[in-house]
């Protein structure tokens, strides 16, 4: 029943695009553009004016709702192993604390920005409020190629990072979580350096650190997870078998090499392609997906693995298949890929891999593409860092099955949410997630109103 009646939806999609960026998003002396100025800062503000025109949200509040509560940027020197010293910039931008403390990781990359930490703290906003976390958004990160440096100096740029962070930031501020280029171990790092400030441990300054220290089981695989049971969710409504499907995995780290060995072992799915930052690989047969996870714990990256036969970046995500998982940076599907997708169901592990001119294009093609959209997609990553936070709070720790479970849970929740706003609206699924996620965040702000 449900299937028929989503697909009896027809959407209004020209109600979405009537006009270039709302100047009235912002008004002032010094606008958002000038501070935050970025392709995906950018990208961000337009997906919020679409959903905010849709909402009838009054002009005078959006720039209240849009703009980032909080913004740092630091200096980082450090010394490196050949004595010299080396100064790297980093970042962290907290979006609003309506909800509660700021939820958000940290990335290591050379194309760090502050406009990129601002939209992605904006995202994550909106994805706390969508799964009903009593978050605000945040991000943070270092510009640095985290390759290019020892372990020592990977330790000394963490440490200095949370130490220039530490008046910003705390259990019932602002906690920090692994993100792109950062895992476990930067996170041991930072926490270390917060409690060794404090005078006694505080786990609950950080997610995703190792077990040993406080960290929850579960917390690697969890975005992982959250997309391959989303994926697993929208086989069930449009009436699809997993072991008659083919999957194409964009960026094969954490998120995507979780899912596709979830989708392969649990639900037969065959994965045909995959690629990473270095190679993109292409087997109509199927790939093995422990010889390609065995294949980077012993080389780094997928380069030379002899699973498939290398194509060009725009040929993996533009492949034949009933699956498309972007899962590496953001705006990797523009309005020329898009016309191209040849996909089924496009879910989107990674934050805003699709633009907003390529929305355009994929709200014309909803009848033929499916999405899952990245502030529900990949949620299930913040959504076990709560329940990480919650159990270091009490110290009290849960089993994999519960934290499983109950990440599950909110996931099936959020999903029937977004499901039944886009066919009772007669909208696209990314607007009707980020409808409920803004809506959220406009009645808590209403409700604790503006400070006189």
């Amino acid at each position: 029943m449900l299937i028929e009646i989503f697909f009896s939806a027809r959407l209004k999609i020209s109600a979405f695009f009537p006009r270039p960026l709302s100047a009235s998003l912002f008004k002032g002396t010094l606008t958002p553009m000038e501070i935050y100025k970025d392709p995906a800062f950018e990208m961000a503000c337009e997906q919020f004016r679409i959903v905010a025109d849709h909402l009838n949200i009054d002009d005078s509040l959006r720039q209240r709702i849009l703009m980032p509560k909080r913004a740092m940027t630091v200096t980082l020197p450090i010394h490196k192993d050949d004595g010299s010293t080396q100064v790297f910039q980093g970042y962290r931008v907290q979006h609003h604390l309506a909800l509660g403390p700021t939820k958000g990781g940290t990335r290591f990359h050379p194309n760090v920005s502050l406009g990129e930490v601002a939209a992605l703290s904006m995202w994550m906003s909106w994805k706390c409020a969508l799964a009903g976390l009593p978050y605000g958004g945040a991000k943070g990160g270092v510009t640095l190629d985290p390759a290019s440096l020892s372990s020592r100096e990977l330790e000394a740029v963490s440490r200095r990072y949370m130490q220039e962070m530490i008046p910003f930031v705390g259990a019932r501020t602002d906690i920090m979580g692994p993100d792109m280029g950062t895992g476990e171990q930067v996170m041991a790092w930072f926490m270390d350096t917060y409690s060794v400030h404090m005078g006694y441990a505080v786990p609950e300054i950080v997610t995703g650190k190792p077990v040993s220290i406080g960290g929850t089981i579960g917390r690697r695989e969890a975005t992982g997870r959250g997309v391959a049971y989303l994926i697993e969710r929208a086989f069930d409504t449009l009436r699809m078998r997993g072991d008659q499907s083919t999957a194409v995995v964009q960026g094969f780290g954490n998120v995507g090499s979780v899912t596709a060995d979830w989708l392969a072992h649990h639900d037969g799915v065959k994965i045909i392609g995959i690629g990473d930052a270095f190679v993109s690989l292409h087997n109509p047969k199927g790939i093995d997906i422990l010889a390609a996870l065995d294949h980077i714990r012993r080389r780094g990256s997928l380069t030379g693995f002899p699973g498939g036969d290398p194509i060009s970046p725009e040929q993996l995500l533009t492949l034949k298949c009933d699956v498309l998982i972007p899962a590496a940076l953001e705006r990797v599907i523009t309005a020329e890929i898009a016309p191209r997708l040849q996909c089924r169901i496009l879910a989107e592990g990674a934050n805003g891999p699709t633009t907003p001119d390529a929305d355009q294009i994929l709200f014309q093609r909803w009848e033929e593409i499916f999405v899952i959209p990245d502030i529900l997609c990949n949620a299930g990553g913040v959504i076990v860092s709560y329940f990480e936070w919650v159990q270091d709070l009490q110290n009290f720790f849960w089993s994999e099955t519960e934290v499983t479970d109950r990440l599950f849970r909110i996931l099936e929740g959020a999903f029937i949410g977004m499901l039944k706003r886009a066919r009772a609206q007669k909208i696209p699924h990314r607007i009707a997630a980020m409808s409920i996620g803004v809506e959220r965040v406009v009645a808590a702000k209403a409700s604790r109103g503006l400070f006189p």
